[in-house]
């Protein structure tokens, strides 16, 4: 089949412009083949490359005691003690996910449990952090209800329990939702594998399922913004099978006990060329690829359309020779295709021939490490507008407003459709607060959470940044896990444009400051750029993912408040009303600026409610809504009124950070411990009674708690 001519349309179809082209024949000298241009394209895309954000990542801080392996392997790497470790990552999957929910979903999942599962550890918990536009939006409906089944379908039949996540509905994401895929796993600190290859002539092999004609170009698809020609994209989404992964996962596992792995990496944005460029990078060598030996379910596939398919379930991994036969024997034994696929080279080359054709040969080192890597010119968002006179309203109906509104409604209808308890080791499933997972056969317990307020970010980049890795240490803190490491998930619109660089910027500065404050280093993470649609970005969306640990599951907090517990709050308030659920949702107004977050306030508030975990018989951490929202939340889970003292508004439904309530059976020794410890500490009210009672405006919990579980489905119109 003739390859067709590189001309400035194609080159452009690559998403290369024209500088990043005469940069690529400054370094091979010639005019590239087909196959070539296709490499380079997936190679130097924003989402394989970084072009934009390097400069920034770097900044971040990754190191600590507790890491293990930081940002640039699959996965993030951190001690638990005992000779443990966690290994987790957070990955996007928003372009495929909008134009094919249920795939696009599903196959995010599917990716993220492969870089949790290529270094060694089983998988334990899922997450998910969705992003969606407004629920009148037509496609809307139709995007929930695809991703929650894709999310559902794979990691149910895979076997992860989903333990937590958030879903927002936004405006700025009608034409492009974010689906934000998050997995952990448990692995011996002394079986952790790595993807440098090492050894010259050693064999390159392919695992897993066969190579098809999806998700072709889905690396660079995922680099671009989308327009009107968004249904012609829809062959760049994956098709995955859960089933398959199930049984590549225990090929895996039993293939890295057999001591037949020198480096393994899974097949994920661009496929066969990303995964063998890594390991051939890393390892200062060279890889030689025959193509005819890799398995493919479609008839007459080409080159480009082998080295450029996105495929799921596949892995390639570098083998000791003297033990293939034991390695082939497992995949034969899990029914998955084994083939050797090509070899290490000691030249800087990746040479890939098809039948007696090179179709390409390049130099292996600078696919990778000399990627175009841009210093983006960025502009500080301006400062935030006061806030306007509000309109009058009472504390009840600020409430509902809250509560009868899809991004505040309970999300039952989204978890109930996860099996968060499969594994048995489940301890807090999703409806409260961050997930708490037992480490199987210890009395240790790991806590898993993911956070961000996509309105401050906007608002003020850097208090944005900083509020959502205070968030998810809150949400930690709150069932009583000391935090210890984080991954993120950084959503933007398109970085050529100052102003979202600047967002950008901005926000890496606010989480780099907070995770050190807070000793939660970034270990692992994902940037997703071009979040646009006909120009229009998203708001920009860092989601951060935490990782807590339970030294013992007896320091666990997840007791429900009882008739007669006082309700105290830890944390200074000031009825910060900039940017709040409040503003939005009672009045459609986004003005003001975000909190302010005090991370010395945030250390010392965490630090007394671990310390003081022996007083406390329910706890939670207060972010959007307020006390008010986060006191109904608790009453409600255990099904019993509640009581507040106050009727002020701005008390009841600012945003103030550094602060949690606390159901007590005794206030007065937990003030004491406060008084003593230095930390704002007030007795706001009590639990009991089947009314919600803000400050002598009351109104029946069954009739409040009807409404804040039906409104999601009624919203969306779903059954």
């Amino acid at each position: 089949m003739s390859e067709p001519s590189i001309t400035p349309e194609l080159i452009a179809a690559h998403g290369l412009k024209p500088d990043e082209y005469q940069r690529l024949l400054g370094i091979i000298g010639r005019e590239p083949t087909f196959t070539e241009l296709g490499i380079f394209s997936a190679m130097w895309n924003e989402h394989c490359s970084y072009k934009s954000s390097k400069k920034w990542l770097r900044t971040l801080p990754t190191t600590g005691p507790q890491v293990i392996c930081g940002p640039g392997e699959n996965a993030g790497v951190v001690d638990i003690g005992d000779g443990q470790a966690v290994i987790f990552k957070m990955e996007s999957h928003n372009h495929p996910s909008y134009i094919e929910p249920h795939q696009g979903a599903g196959t995010g999942v599917g990716g993220i449990l492969r870089d949790v599962f290529t270094m060694g550890a089983r998988p334990i918990a899922a997450m998910n952090a969705l992003s969606f536009g407004l629920p009148s939006h037509p496609k809307t409906a139709y995007l929930v209800k695809g991703v929650v089944e894709g999310i559902g379908g794979y990691g149910n039949a895979f076997g992860v329990p989903t333990v937590g996540g958030e879903v927002r509905f936004h405006a700025s994401y009608n034409g492009n939702c974010l689906v934000n895929a998050f997995a952990a796993g448990l692995a011996d600190t002394d079986k952790i594998f790595y993807s440098v290859a090492s050894g010259v002539g050693m064999p390159v092999v392919y695992l897993g399922a066969k190579t098809g004609r999806d998700g072709v170009g889905g690396a660079t698809m995922a680099s671009a913004e989308f327009d009107d020609t968004i249904e012609e994209k829809r062959p760049t989404v994956q098709v995955g099978d859960p089933f398959t992964e199930k049984r590549l996962l225990e090929a895996c596992l039993e293939l890295m006990a057999s001591g037949a792995v020198i480096s393994i990496q899974d097949m994920g944005a661009a496929g066969l060329t990303c995964s063998a460029v890594e390991m051939g990078d890393k390892g200062g060598l060279g890889i030689k690829l025959q193509l005819d030996a890799v398995p493919q379910r479609e008839a007459n596939m080409t080159a480009y359309e082998m080295m450029l398919s996105e495929s799921q379930e596949r892995m390639l991994m570098v083998l000791k020779p003297e033990l293939e036969s034991v390695a082939r024997a497992i995949f034969v034994k899990w029914d998955l295709d084994f083939a050797i696929v090509g070899e290490t080279i000691a030249e800087d080359r990746f040479l890939i021939l098809h039948g007696a054709q090179i179709k390409a040969d390049l130099p292996l080192s600078k696919l990778s490490s000399s990627a175009p890597e841009y210093d983006r010119p960025w502009l500080p968002t301006p400062p935030a507008a006061p806030l306007p006179a509000l309109p009058k309203i009472t504390p009840i109906a600020a409430l509902r407003a809250l509560i009868s509104s899809p991004s505040y409604g309970a999300k039952n209808w989204v978890y109930e459709q996860y099996d968060a308890q499969v594994g048995a080791d489940t301890v807090v499933a999703p409806g409260l607060g961050a997930g708490v997972v037992r480490v199987h056969g210890t009395g240790k317990a790991l806590a898993f959470t993911s956070d961000v307020t996509p309105r401050y970010v906007k608002a003020n980049p850097v208090e944005g940044g900083k509020q959502a890795v205070a968030e998810a240490y809150r949400n930690l803190i709150a069932v009583g896990a000391r935090p210890l490491a984080t991954t993120d998930n950084l959503n933007f619109g398109n970085p050529e444009k100052p102003e979202i660089m600047g967002q950008f910027v901005g926000a890496i500065q606010g989480i780099g400051a907070a995770v050190t404050a807070l000793d939660m280093p970034i270990v692992s993470g994902n940037v997703s750029l071009y979040n646009e649609t006909d120009g229009a970005a998203i708001l920009p969306t860092p989601t951060i993912g935490a990782v807590g640990l339970l030294a013992s599951l007896d320091y666990l907090i997840a007791g429900r408040p009882s008739a007669g517990d006082a309700l105290v709050l830890i944390g200074a308030t000031h009825g910060h009303l900039g940017q709040s659920a409040l503003l939005a949702e009672a009045f459609g107004i986004e003005a003001g600026d975000a909190p302010p977050v005090d991370l010395a306030a945030e250390r010392l508030n965490g630090d007394f409610i671990l310390s003081a975990r022996a007083h406390i018989r329910a706890c939670s951490d207060l972010s959007d809504g307020g006390l008010a929202l986060a006191a109904f939340e608790m009453a409600e889970h255990a099904g019993i009124g509640l009581t507040l003292n106050d009727s002020e508004i701005a008390r009841l439904f600012g945003e103030d950070q550094a602060r949690y309530i606390v159901a007590t059976a005794d206030a007065h020794a937990l003030l004491e411990r406060a008084a003593q410890a230095g930390v704002p500490a007030a007795q706001l009210g009590h639990f009991g009674g089947d009314q919600i009672n803000l400050g002598g405006d009351c109104a029946p919990l069954a009739e409040l708690s009807s409404l804040y579980r039906g409104s999601f489905a009624a919203a969306l119109a779903l059954a």
